[in-house]
């Protein structure tokens, strides 16, 4: 009889102490940090006891067990990221579990050369693949590398290609207000073509400062039809991304961004162009300026001219600049 009753203080004991987990803590996270739980799409109940017990993070995975089925959450579970904050009790974390509060992540790209690059950037962010956000991009008559705003965004984890191309479309369609499109009107240029002026600017300079100005030159010479002239067309059309100095045998290549061989923009865009590229373009200096080169200093500045006879003292300088360092490809 002592025995049976041992048997049964130390069942009820087991029992009451899962049983206070559900109002007392039950996560137990290193150092008090939040820690992301995420569950994939068409995940059952059995991924996110073996996900939730690699955390290392419960403190009794009985606890959790025997709650989650009593609140039927076996039968409800929804995909995402969910973030499992030190001292949350069984009760919370189920509660959260079941109803599918999930925490959004914070999607962030920036620098992207194209489509392709940026969809293998943002499946490193969101549930949605690389090759499914290219098909859905190519799917779309009206969507190119000009559609997406460098920005950080807010997006659920689970989020598939075509709601990430959804609202990446809202997005641009935000970003091109009223004062934006009144700007591009003037110009005489649209928006995708702002784009486009304004992804080569982006690959000319990487000092916010002058983009301004730079961007008065390009739209000095569309206003003279002039070419652009512009070396980071040269180095997209080659696809060597490694070039540092453009040789007058680059200028040779038969492609349509070889914008020192065809006249006005090319047609698209060279890489995803910044906001601040975008709003130089919208913002372009008015001056005299038809040339420029960079400085011999090699500061990532430039120096500009109103004639040719000034720009080719100027590239002078920044030929001897290049020589003096070896630079010579």
């Amino acid at each position: 009889m002592l025995f049976i009753f041992l048997i049964i203080c130390i069942a009820i004991a087991f029992f009451t102490r899962d049983y206070l987990y559900i109002t007392k803590p039950i996560i137990q996270t290193a150092d008090g940090k939040d820690v992301s739980l995420y569950i994939p799409t068409n995940s059952d109940y059995q991924y996110v006891k073996n996900e939730i017990s690699s955390l290392n993070v419960l403190k009794s995975k009985r606890a959790f067990n025997w709650l989650a089925k009593r609140l039927h959450y076996d039968e409800n579970v929804h995909p995402g990221r969910y973030v499992l904050v030190d001292g949350m009790t069984n009760q919370q974390l189920i509660n959260m579990l079941r109803m599918g509060y999930q925490t959004p992540v914070k999607v962030v790209f920036n620098n992207m050369r194209n489509v392709e690059q940026l969809a293998g950037r943002i499946s490193e962010q969101i549930e949605a693949d690389s090759l499914s956000i290219i098909n859905e991009i190519n799917s779309k008559e009206d969507v190119d590398a000009t559609t997406f705003i460098p920005n950080t965004y807010e997006f659920y984890w689970n989020t598939g290609a075509e709601d990430f191309v959804a609202k990446m479309v809202a997005e641009h369609n935000r970003f091109w207000n009223e004062n934006r499109l009144h700007k591009a009107d003037v110009l005489k240029l649209t928006p995708r073509q702002i784009s486009i002026l304004a992804s080569i600017i982006d690959k000319e300079t990487v000092k916010t400062s002058e983009m301004p100005r730079i961007a008065g030159v390009y739209i000095n010479r569309l206003l003279k039809r002039w070419p652009l002239q512009a070396d980071p067309t040269l180095v997209f059309a080659l696809g060597d991304y490694n070039i540092r100095r453009v040789l007058d045998i680059h200028k040779n290549i038969d492609s349509p961004y070889n914008t020192y061989k065809y006249a006005g923009l090319p047609p698209g865009p060279i890489c995803i162009p910044s906001i601040a590229a975008i709003d130089a373009v919208l913002n372009a200096e008015k001056h005299n300026y038809f040339y420029f080169c960079a400085k011999d200093d090699l500061s990532g500045y430039h120096v500009f001219a109103r004639n040719i006879t000034e720009h080719n003292k100027n590239a002078e300088k920044y030929r001897r600049a290049l020589n003096k360092n070896k630079i010579y490809k």
